[in-house]
């Protein structure tokens, strides 16, 4: 089956909604295409605030805001992607009030905002209230309330649409090849502008707060093309997710009060971020966590995770504010928050690298060359706004800063148009011959089986610490799991609904994606922000001051750099 339409937005979270809400502003025909029913995109699971310097509690400036997202991403940030992050930020949150979005409000009225992790006034001299909240709740808030907007400006929805393929023609994008969960059939779908908005990958990792769906599709389809990756050695891993479980636990907390705590009760983030404790960024709250355990410190019997202790915050205000997180530990730990510590553990939670994207959202074939046609923002994008540690609540201004400048991008190309590229002969056939050969191969390897294993191994040697030994296991790892990959079979023959068969697509990307991260990790030896190497403890700004650009060639990987955007700010000991 054949669609076209003038704007293709590839993923239904926020920022692939806020991309088609502003495409639709342009007189464009619009339409989303996304795996899921979209108000159950991953963005809902987003729970503390939206960060932007509103200032309705103290005093503060974008500047500031700048500042602590180029520090807070250990000066791998770009630093004109971050002034017009932190500028545009203040509108798009009064934007999303204008739009509805219940936010949680002052005594006059105004937006609340708490504390988050790396967030300071007067460049770091003390912690800020920054973060607008709608409780904890915050992204299913603005996920609801951009799908309103969407049905409100008539954008159309293919939902339960899997994305195989990205159909580039001569160098100029025009199209996607998808696979309909409830028929089985393989649809085309032309555009003028295609917005790739589909998320991250955090399901290479076992213990990890992201979703079944987060399997890096479209940044694993992008790379079998022959085009770049960037920053991919850089993951994030969130210091506070239920233990074992990897269910999310916002750095709202800590914001409201939270104190973590050793098993000797003491409040250790004291010791490594004496001005802003446990608001210290998450790459640095991470370490600390691990360097507790590691020393013997840790809790439980077996001493493998940390408290949160919520115990001294009066029960009206967690009720009143973190309604879902404690929750959260009374359903999946049988834990009351009121009287006991919460145990928990770091959690892979975000990737800084992806698709590289200029500040206008579009795709970059190299270090300067975009892809005309093709578009990108939110997770699987890398602008790069977060540099080589994201702080918290940067992930929904991205989308939104992003998702708007995306939108109003794409819409712009199209119109320049005069009618839509046309497409290859036989697109399908790519997509259609790889999904034969998973239903008809009577392969041996079972797909449960190598995921698993494939997430043990980044667990274990790829995770918050890292070393050559470690990367080099791993790297050995991946390469036996996708010789292995080649007989995997699937038991369900049928085309509707064969999620057994997206399955094993999904972990081809996965494979994909872990290698390259594995590689560029290899091949940067020095530690910055979500990446830390013990044998290269030190962060090396005159090597690795600048960006990774990986690329797929033939069966090996190729390693690239590209300069780092420096503006205002220098690099400085990171302190806080």
């Amino acid at each position: 089956m054949h669609h076209k339409y003038d704007v293709l937005v590839v993923g239904a979270g926020g920022a692939g909604l806020m991309a088609a809400l502003y495409a639709a502003k342009g007189d464009v025909s619009v339409a989303v295409i996304s795996k899921l029913y979209p108000t159950r995109s991953h963005t809902g699971a987003a729970q503390g605030g939206v960060g932007a310097a509103l200032g309705n509690i103290g005093e503060d400036h974008w500047e500031w805001h700048m500042f602590d997202t180029i520090k807070g991403g250990d000066y791998l940030t770009d630093q004109d992607a971050a002034e017009v992050f932190s500028k545009d930020v203040i509108d798009a949150v009064y934007e999303l009030e204008h739009m509805g979005l219940p936010f949680s409000r002052t005594p006059e009225g105004k937006i609340a905002q708490r504390k988050f992790g790396g967030h300071t006034r007067e460049f770091g001299k003390a912690a800020v209230e920054r973060s607008c909240y709608a409780k904890d709740r915050t992204g299913h808030m603005i996920l609801q309330t951009l799908y309103q907007q969407n049905v409100k400006e008539g954008t159309t929805f293919f939902n339960e649409f899997h994305v195989l393929d990205l159909i580039i023609e001569n160098g100029r994008c025009c199209g996607v090849v998808a696979f309909e969960l409830a028929t089985g059939e393989i649809h085309t779908f032309q555009a003028k502008s295609v917005i790739l908005a589909s998320g991250g990958y955090g399901r290479i990792f076992k213990i990890t707060s992201n979703a079944l769906t987060l399997s890096g599709d479209l940044m694993s389809i992008y790379y079998r093309k022959g085009l770049p990756l960037e920053d991919m050695e850089f993951y994030q891993f969130h210091p506070t997710g239920l233990t074992k479980l990897g269910i999310l636990i916002t750095e709202g907390v800590r914001g409201e009060g939270g104190i973590l705590r050793n098993k000797d009760g003491e409040r250790f983030m004291e010791r490594y971020a004496p001005t802003i404790k446990d608001l210290a960024p998450r790459d640095m709250v991470a370490r600390a966590i691990y360097t507790e355990i590691r020393a013997g410190r840790g809790c439980g019997p077996a001493g493998d995770h940390i408290f949160l202790d919520l115990t001294h915050l009066p029960p009206e205000q967690l009720d009143a504010k973190l309604p879902d997180i404690t929750e959260f530990a009374r359903t999946y730990l049988g834990i009351e928050p009121y009287t006991d510590p919460i145990p928990i553990q770091p959690t892979a939670h975000y990737a800084m690298g992806g698709v590289p994207t200029n500040i206008d959202a579009q795709v970059l074939r190299n270090n300067t060359d975009i892809v005309p046609g093709l578009f990108a923002a939110g997770e699987v994008a890398c602008v790069s706004v977060h540099g080589a540690n994201r702080l918290g609540t940067n992930s929904l201004l991205d989308i939104n800063v992003f998702g708007r400048r995306g939108g109003l991008s794409a819409a712009a190309y199209a119109n320049s148009l005069a009618a839509h590229v046309d497409l290859p002969d036989n697109p399908v056939d790519d997509v259609v011959a790889l999904l034969q050969r998973l239903r008809d191969g009577g392969g041996t390897e079972n797909v449960a089986t190598i995921r698993s294993e494939l997430q043990e191994t980044m667990d274990a040697h790829a995770s918050v610490y890292r070393t050559e030994e470690t990367l080099k296991q791993a790297e050995v790892d991946i390469a036996g799991l996708k010789a292995r990959y080649v007989h995997v079979g699937v038991a369900d023959r049928g085309l509707r609904y064969n999620t057994e068969l997206l399955e094993a697509v999904e972990l081809g990307f996965l494979l994909d994606l872990a290698e390259v991260m594995v590689v560029s990790a290899k091949a940067r030896n020095e530690s910055r922000g979500g990446h830390f190497r013990e044998d290269f403890p030190h962060r090396d700004d005159v090597n690795f001051m600048r960006h990774t650009m990986a690329y797929k060639d033939g069966g090996d990987i190729r390693l690239d750099y590209k300069p780092v955007v420096q503006t205002r700010y220098q690099p400085m000991e990171r302190k806080y």
